[in-house]
């Protein structure tokens, strides 16, 4: 217990940094001008004034909260409240914005969850200070390594679940940072849940797999990671036409109280195309990236899987952690527009593949499909923040997230 409070501390760094951010009068990057927003519409509705584009904005940060309720692993629902701060903590014309995201959840039965991730940039683009810190008591389905497995052949794995990632990157030159950072996983207690599914079963006859399936064992994995970023968006909740790329290495030795030695890749791009210059949106958003392990020793529940990217944004129309393997691909694209010309409203129609590599061969054999839509509602003009409900679907499989922020 101990641990986590030490954890969750450090993970609330991020918003001690944001409300000790320097004041800054400079222009706002995104033009609201007769934009409108869920908060536009509550001050009509209670007759409260309007918010004038000032050309000195002084409020600093810029709050979304949304609370809804969702499904989650082994049945029933969790109550789901997501908050996003946004905020410049330096000159907005050459300053990206920074954004913390709490999501804490529980279904008032055991299960619980929270989450904080944040990407600070110092003035100037100088520093992108990234954290990503988590506790988390939540059963998951697994359908071991590779795909070609039913969507009935699946296992319940119960565990409890501590994360730690922090970084901290340097510009080089514009748009590019290099730095290094620190990573560990522990995942606490895993067992076989007690569901009728597993009938007895073991994770590790199951998975077939032998690092970290150990039933009432945990899985410990520590160590340094080195990051390389390029970056050309402003604002990652609502990212604008422009260019993102990140290259992770990952080195989790025993040296550092890891159960085994092992080595992880992770390599990223994102391409946003504006396809007017002017009045409602219109825009192609792609996304790809390749997840491997380098070495054997990862522990299974390390082992890349869709939907357990560092936001857990991938692989819509599908149940997280459907496809595993040692090697993980995904494409993703999007388009998105807008359907009203104040902004308020807008849509999304996207479209994924993926595939993890088998368990014998570690070659990429089945290629996964997915397709669905969203709608977009505006809730903070001045973060440029969306609530999103998209609708996904897959073979066997069908699904509904709400949140805020664009999925990548």
């Amino acid at each position: 217990m101990g641990k986590f409070v030490l954890l969750l501390f450090l993970g609330f760094i991020p918003c001690i940094l944001l409300a000790q951010g320097p004041i800054d009068k400079a222009h706002l990057n995104v033009d609201t001008t007769g934009k409108k927003d869920i908060i536009d519409i509550g001050r009509a509705l209670l007759k409260s004034k309007s918010r004038p584009i000032l050309p000195d904005e002084k409020r600093k940060v810029y709050f979304s909260f949304l609370p809804f309720s969702t499904s989650i692993p082994g049945g029933g629902t969790a109550l789901v409240t997501t908050t996003t701060a946004g905020v410049y903590l330096g000159d907005r014309n050459t300053t990206y914005l920074s954004t913390v995201t709490f999501a804490p959840y529980s279904n008032i039965k055991g299960r619980y969850g929270f989450p904080v991730r944040s990407s600070i940039w110092l003035n100037n683009n100088s520093w992108n200070i990234q954290g990503d810190t988590r506790f988390m008591v939540y059963p998951q389905f697994t359908w071991g390594l590779g795909g070609g497995q039913p969507e009935s052949a699946r296992f319940l794995v119960n565990y409890n679940y501590i994360r730690f990632y922090q970084a901290a990157l340097k510009k080089i030159k514009p748009y590019f940072f290099v730095g290094a950072g620190y990573a560990f996983d522990d995942y606490l207690d895993i067992e076989n849940s007690d569901n009728s599914i597993n009938k007895g079963n073991t994770i590790s006859n199951f998975t077939q797999y032998k690092f970290g399936t150990s039933t009432d064992k945990n899985s410990f994995s520590s160590g340094p990671t080195v990051n390389l970023l390029y970056d050309t968006r402003k604002n990652d909740l609502n990212p604008l036409p422009g260019t993102y790329a990140n290259v992770v290495y990952r080195y989790s030795g025993v040296v550092f109280g890891s159960n085994n030695s092992w080595q992880s890749l992770y390599l990223d791009f994102r391409k946003y195309i504006s396809l007017n210059h002017g009045g409602p949106k219109s825009e192609l958003a792609f996304w790809s990236f390749y997840w491997t392990t380098l070495t054997t020793g990862a522990p299974y529940l390390n082992l890349p899987a869709i939907g357990m990217d560092p936001y857990n944004r991938s692989g819509r129309g599908f149940e997280q952690n459907r496809y595993r393997g040692k090697r993980l691909f995904d494409l993703e694209t999007e388009y998105r527009g807008d359907i009203t010309h104040n902004g308020l409203l807008g849509f999304v129609l996207f479209a994924n593949v993926n595939s993890a590599s088998q368990l014998k061969s570690n070659r990429f054999v089945y290629w996964n499909p997915a397709a669905g839509t969203g709608l977009r509602i505006k809730f903070n003009k001045k973060s440029d923040t969306n609530i999103c409900i998209d609708y996904g679907f897959s073979r066997d499989y069908t699904s509904v997230k709400v949140g805020l922020g664009e999925a990548f």
